[in-house]
């Protein structure tokens, strides 16, 4: 399953992923927001990297105005790796290298045609296992 969440500078982008999912037949839960007043980004990251550490889900995907907040919040849980990505070759790469497991997008960033080939491309890339790869994802988690 994937978990989605925004706020209100994502939601529309929010919107057209999940149309998109649901085109697609993947499954998907939204852990909002749910319209397009002002909240607060943390919250939603805080559910969906949460969906991911319980294992309900197995990626997610994460929308703000910009990505920036939005994964910085979720990269601080430990076990979370979130990507902002605005192409396709970045969503390749954290797939193959780093295993991310949050995709994240700038609604005021990218358009919708481009967000959606950019989620394309990182639920279809699967992480390459390389040793060199583990070894440096092993690092990112270490605690200080």
């Amino acid at each position: 399953m994937i978990a989605i969440g925004s706020d209100h500078g994502g939601f529309e982008l929010k919107q057209e992923i999940m149309k998109y999912l649901e085109e697609k037949g993947l499954e998907f839960k939204d852990y909002g927001c749910y319209d397009c007043s002002p909240c607060d980004y943390p919250v939603y990251a805080k559910a969906v990297c949460e969906s991911i550490l319980d294992g309900e889900s197995d990626k997610g995907i994460l929308i703000c105005g910009t990505g920036l907040g939005i994964s910085m919040t979720a990269n601080r849980y430990k076990g979370i790796r979130a990507a902002v990505c605005t192409d396709c070759f970045c969503a390749e790469a954290t797939r193959l290298h780093n295993d991310a497991n949050i995709l994240a997008l700038g609604g005021r960033v990218v358009g919708p045609g481009l967000a959606l080939k950019i989620l394309e491309t990182f639920l279809n890339t699967e992480f390459s296992g390389e040793e060199r790869h583990i070894r440096r994802i092993e690092q990112i988690e270490l605690e200080r």
